[in-house]
This record gives structure tokens, C-alpha cells and sequence, in this order.
């Protein structure tokens, strides 16, 4: 049986061979790793049984790529929705449960509508059930504190809070390089 070309997608590594992102995962689909393998901008780390073919080349395809260049991390994590889901842990900061990203949506401590500013340290994650309860009001006026006083994470935190969320795809080549820095176990 041959694996679909769609199933075949590469781990992008940083030249520290660290993931570029751990949620969402580094990853490039099959022909952008392949490209940036004969553009000379990545060293291949480990390949696929599946080969792709031109009148002239036969190519494995690369499950693990690390980048040639080294790209820094930004020191200043983006104010997105899905970075301050990501610093929650998918948690609401009212009723503590975990959820999936479609069933969370963010809430200002301080409302818009009392002055309140859409910043790292006036949201949080929260339920749709908590932020109808919540409304307009205070936290203190609901009866509702945040578990944890809303900040701005470092990219590091951001970071190692993605390590947390494991994707749906994990191919086995994959498992050196993604938990590289865990203990191993005894022979």
C-alpha cells in the first residue's frame, strides 16, 4: 500500500534542531520541504519509505528538515486569540474546565464597556457559559476571579505550554526530535 503524498508532511526543526512551535506543530506539507531541500535551505534529518520522481530525480521525501539559518524567537509573543487560549492551557479561568478552541472565547476582567483594553493583562480564556455569566460586570462583581492574574507570557512560556498539547499526527521519526530533552529510559 502507498502512502498518500498528503500523509507525508515534514517536521521544520530551527538549526538548534528545537521545533520552530510545538502547537501548532512545525510542520510543512510534502513538496515545501522538498523545494526548500533543492533550494539548499535545509539539511534532511530523516526521510519517508516514500519517494516522489522526475524524468531526471528520484527523492525520498524528508520527515524531519532543520532549517540551515537559525530564526530567533520574537521576544514580544503576538496578542492573537489563540496565544492567550494557548498561556490558559485551553482552561477556562472561571469554572476551571478544559476545552477546545471552538468552544472558548476570550473575556476582559475589566469590561470594554467600563473601560477595559483588549491587552495581555485584561483577557482571559473563558467558557461561553462563564462569559454569559460573567456579562458586563466586575470579576469581583460576579463572584468570578480569573485562576490566574492575566500577564503577557514570554515566547519561552508560550512555548513550552504547546509542548503540553500533543498533534494529531506524530510520525515515529519524529520522537527524537520533539522530546529530545526528556529523560531517558534505562537500558
Amino acid at each position: 500500500m502507498t502512502i498518500a503524498l498528503d500523509a507525508c508532511p515534514a517536521l521544520v526543526l530551527n538549526a538548534d534542531y528545537r521545533p520552530l512551535s510545538y502547537y501548532p506543530l512545525s510542520v510543512w506539507p510534502w513538496h515545501e520541504a522538498v523545494k526548500a531541500s533543492f533550494l539548499g535551505r535545509v539539511h534532511i534529518l530523516s526521510v519517508y519509505d516514500r519517494v516522489v520522481r522526475s524524468p531526471q530525480v528520484e527523492f525520498k521525501l524528508p520527515s524531519v528538515v532543520a532549517l540551515k539559518e537559525y530564526i530567533p524567537l520574537t521576544k514580544r509573543p503576538a496578542f492573537t486569540r489563540f496565544n492567550v487560549f494557548l498561556r490558559d492551557r485551553f482552561t477556562c479561568q472561571y469554572c476551571n474546565h478544559r476545552y477546545s478552541s471552538h468552544h472558548l472565547t476570550f473575556d476582559h476582567v475589566v469590561p470594554r464597556s467600563r473601560g477595559g483594553r483588549t491587552t495581555w493583562e485584561n483577557v482571559v480564556t473563558a467558557c461561553s457559559e462563564c462569559n454569559l455569566d460573567k456579562g458586563s460586570r466586575l470579576a469581583s462583581e460576579a463572584g468570578m476571579r480569573p485562576r490566574h492574574v492575566p500577564r503577557m507570557p514570554t515566547t519561552y512560556e508560550l512555548r513550552e505550554s504547546g509542548r503540553v498539547f500533543p498533534p494529531n499526527f506524530l510520525h515515529e521519526s519524529w520522537r527524537d526530535f520533539l522530546y529530545w530533552d526528556t529523560e531517558l529510559d534505562p537500558d
